[in-house]
């Protein structure tokens, strides 16, 4: 990576810092709503070298994410994030280079952000921690460039530990680190691509939260988190917002379940609640689509516990829990578009990536 920076930029990069993708484990949709998420970083990364200019100008090149996906305005949001933080940044030179898939539903977009946010501070002097870069990750992507995602992305990219799921609760924004050991208990997770590119601007997203605010209002509370199934189940709020209503409230029921699952280091227990999910998601929340059900569906004829799509929906990714014995078949059956992946922890400073 260095030596690329100084090819490209013609000296040597003062920062280096990587960030990984995520894969949600469950609790999909409730980070919005006030409840709960369970995420998990994963070895797939991007990595932004960022060195000094002396004329005030961001100037930024990417080897591996294309021109028209839009990245630059992630880094000017975390530009103007930071300034709105107070800290002063002054030119910069940045080099990205990315392994995290975009539009796969692996928050490639708060790698990149949490990525630039550490380099773009490191190079000011600012020094800010793991917290502080996932708030102003937040604050880029919903205040500068204007998608209205929850704080999981960020706080999972910036703050996870290696071999540990994040639980978070989106209110106190209180996290736990908790067990995710896959080697110890011979289970895999393969993610497999579904093909389908989703864009979280697309305006679907922003209308499913929408439709949860207006369930929230409608039912007299002040984020769905807080109501209750009997709630959803018995008003008067239409059949729409009953399902996303319903969702949201059975979602973070199965996130409780399934952390504490892990604490007891049950992992081989959660597959009918990642089974569950898929089916709310699919059902109540109208964010599936029919690649990612047969990815599910073959998952499970190959031998999985437990699959679901993660993620946004509207396309993306899938994950899947599968033990040893059932790796192969069900890696033979998605071919190029499946692969392994294993928690690891949030941004550090990097030296290279190639």
């Amino acid at each position: 990576m260095e030596d690329e920076f100084r090819r490209w930029a013609g000296h040597d990069p003062a920062q280096v810092w990587t960030a990984p993708g995520r894969v949600n484990l469950i609790g999909e949709h409730t980070d919005y709503n006030g409840g709960f998420v369970l995420p998990f970083a994963i070895d797939r990364f991007t990595t932004v070298a960022a060195g000094g200019r002396d004329d005030g100008v961001l100037h930024g090149h990417s080897f591996d994410v294309p021109d028209d996906s839009g990245w630059t305005k992630y880094v000017d949001g975390v530009r103007q994030a930071l300034a709105a933080e107070g800290v002063t940044v002054g030119g910069a030179d940045l080099l990205v280079a990315s392994t995290v898939p975009p539009g796969a539903g692996l928050s490639s977009s708060a790698a990149l952000e949490v990525a630039t946010a550490a380099a773009l501070s490191a190079l000011s002097g600012a020094g800010l921690d793991a917290a502080q870069l996932a708030r102003i990750a937040y604050r880029a992507e919903t205040e500068f460039v204007g998608v209205p995602v929850g704080v999981m992305d960020p706080t999972v990219v910036a703050q996870a530990q290696e071999n540990h799921a994040l639980f978070l609760d989106t209110r106190s924004l209180e996290i736990e680190h908790v067990p995710l050991d896959l080697r110890a208990d011979a289970l895999n997770i393969v993610v497999v691509d579904s093909g389908v590119r989703r864009r979280l601007d697309d305006g679907r997203y922003a209308q499913r939260r929408k439709e949860c605010e207006e369930a929230a209002v409608a039912l007299g509370v002040e984020f769905l988190r807080d109501a209750t199934l009997d709630q959803v189940e018995t008003a008067s709020i239409g059949e729409t917002l009953r399902r996303r209503a319903r969702h949201v409230v059975k979602e973070d029921e199965r996130v409780l379940r399934t952390a504490a699952l892990l604490r007891q280091g049950r992992l081989w227990g959660i597959g009918d609640i990642l089974l569950a999910s898929h089916a709310s998601l699919r059902d109540d929340f109208d964010v599936s689509c029919d690649e990612l059900d047969i990815i599910v569906d073959t998952a499970m004829d190959k031998g999985a516990l437990g699959a679901r799509m993660t993620g946004a929906g509207f396309g993306g990714s899938a994950l899947v829990l599968v033990p040893d014995s059932h790796l192969f078949p069900v890696l033979d059956a998605f071919g190029d578009g499946a692969f392994e992946v294993r928690p690891v922890g949030g941004v550090r400073r990097a030296t290279s990536m190639r």
